[in-house]
């Protein structure tokens, strides 16, 4: 597989003419991927998208691959050619044997033999992916690098300009649908939505998804049900895929017939692919399936008086594993020592500690902010055993004004440890009173009032499994007073 001087020009003049043009985004991608099959003498291409989590890869267009190959399953960026996520471009010789493929029995079907995959990088961090099938084994010359080099940069500015479209144009809705029944604006969870979809209430699921910022792909995968001789006959392909519960949806309305046929399929998948959990839902069928993974709506008195999510619980642990990975690697060969501050910090700091792999011996304090004698801090509960000499790491959930944070440091340094750092799983960076230095941060957040995963409000709200944003007119009345937690006040 090589092209040649002509062939690339050829191709990279229609591509440019391709992405200035007024096509859907759909099209503009469809037509680079059959450009660059053509100029490289492929028998097929592929344009794909990374989701914001770096999980997931999306087809953003593609040329000469048919619909099972391109629905033959969610592709998983740490499994499907992992290395391109480092930039790599990464040959596979047999994508039958490969390891590194994640459907190898879909290629072998689609007589798939060699993929070559390439980055598409944005300031140096790769955003996506061009991916090039063969039938026969090629070869990959210095030009065929040049040719994808500049496709890939063309990609970028297209993956860019599709994000910053769909930005502007969900602002525009969110912003409509605010003045109507005054909601925060929300982005969705995954990058780029449809352009449309097949039904209402498609829509209003994915709204319901990205509200609770659950992630989700919208038909992911196509399940061949029935064949005549070698060819499909009958395929299913099912709404929605939830990577975060390995669940797949499918809607449906009350219309019996629409159910029964339904209900046929999902039996005979079911038969065919049994390691595939579906389930066929309404949308009150769905609700209550949220409630049983934590999330609501069912028991009002949970949620109540929350604008938004902020951070889901699946991407707080994502957070949490990569913060734990850092401090192990930062304290290798070392023993540690963790004080947390009661009583926000309880499921960060437990769920933080699962995944330091090196020793750990964890302390506890308590503190009451905000004294009427004009002390700014009081600590209630001090450190049970010597902290002299040691490696001292503080834990805390928020860091806002810094106040309190920064008594707390002057009074474990006093004890001398061998070393002090803090690792915060909020910063509420725009409320800085206090420099303190921060050295492991989960999220930067917007000036808000903020609950759940053991932040609380008056005593509530700590068992909520993912960070939400309170309504202003909760607060209001105590604007002037402390947030009733351990650490620093939100308000």
């Amino acid at each position: 597989m090589t092209g040649s001087r002509g062939s690339y020009y050829l191709a990279l003049k229609q591509i440019a003419k391709a992405a200035n043009s007024s096509l859907s985004l759909r099209k503009i991608f469809n037509s680079v991927a059959k450009s660059t099959a053509k100029a490289l003498q492929a028998n097929g291409c592929r344009i794909l998208l990374l989701d914001p989590p770096k999980k997931y890869l999306i087809t953003m267009g593609s040329h000469g691959l048919s619909d099972l190959y391109l629905r033959k399953g969610p592709l998983d960026a740490q499994k499907s050619l992992p290395e391109i996520l480092d930039g790599e471009v990464v040959i596979i010789a047999d994508a039958t044997k490969d390891k590194r493929v994640q459907h190898p029995e879909i290629a072998q079907a689609q007589g798939v033999s060699s993929i070559l995959g390439f980055p598409v990088l944005e300031k140096e961090e790769t955003v996506g992916e061009i991916r090039v099938y063969t039938r026969e084994p090629h070869q990959f010359s210095e030009g065929d690098t040049s040719f994808l080099t500049s496709v890939a940069n063309i990609c970028a500015v297209l993956f860019e300009k599709a994000e910053l479209h769909q930005f502007l144009a969900q602002n525009h809705e969110a912003s409509k649908r605010q003045a109507r029944a005054d909601q925060a604006p929300q982005l969705p969870t995954t990058s780029l939505r449809p352009s449309e979809f097949a039904h209402p209430s498609e829509d209003d699921f994915a709204r319901l998804l990205d509200f609770y910022r659950i992630e989700w792909l919208y038909e992911p995968r196509a399940f061949p049900l029935r064949w005549n001789g070698n060819d499909i006959a009958e395929m299913f392909t099912p709404d929605f895929y939830l990577p975060e519960l390995d669940l797949y949806i499918e809607l449906t309305t009350l219309k019996q017939d629409l159910i029964t046929a339904k209900n046929r399929k999902l039996r005979r998948l079911r038969e065919l692919y049994p390691e595939i959990n579906i389930k066929l839902l309404t949308k009150n069928d769905f609700i209550r399936l949220l409630a049983k993974y934590g999330y609501g709506p069912l028991g009002e008195a949970k949620i109540e008086g929350v604008s938004r999510i902020l951070y889901s619980h699946a991407q707080i642990q994502r957070r949490v594993r990569a913060l734990a990975r850092r401090i192990s690697r930062d304290y290798a060969g070392q023993r540690l020592v963790i004080v947390g501050i009661l009583k926000g910090v309880i499921c960060f700091m437990a769920d933080l500690m699962q995944h330091i792999s090196l020793p750990v011996t964890l302390d506890l304090m308590a503190v009451s902010p905000y004294e009427s004698d004009g002390e700014v801090v009081k600590i209630t509960r001090d450190l049970d055993s010597s902290i002299t000499g040691q490696h001292v790491l503080m834990i805390e959930d928020i860091v806002d004004t810094g106040m309190t944070l920064n008594y707390i440091l002057s009074h474990l340094s006093a004890h001398n440890p061998a070393s002090l750092r803090v690792c915060t799983l909020l910063d509420k960076r725009a409320r800085r009173l206090v420099n303190v230095s921060l050295d492991y941060i989960g999220f930067e957040i917007p000036d808000e009032f903020v609950v759940g995963y053991g932040l609380d409000y008056k005593g509530e709200y700590r068992n909520l499994p993912f960070i939400a944003i309170l309504r202003p007119e909760v607060t209001k009345e105590d604007d002037a007073e402390a947030q009733p937690g351990p650490s620093d006040a939100q308000h």
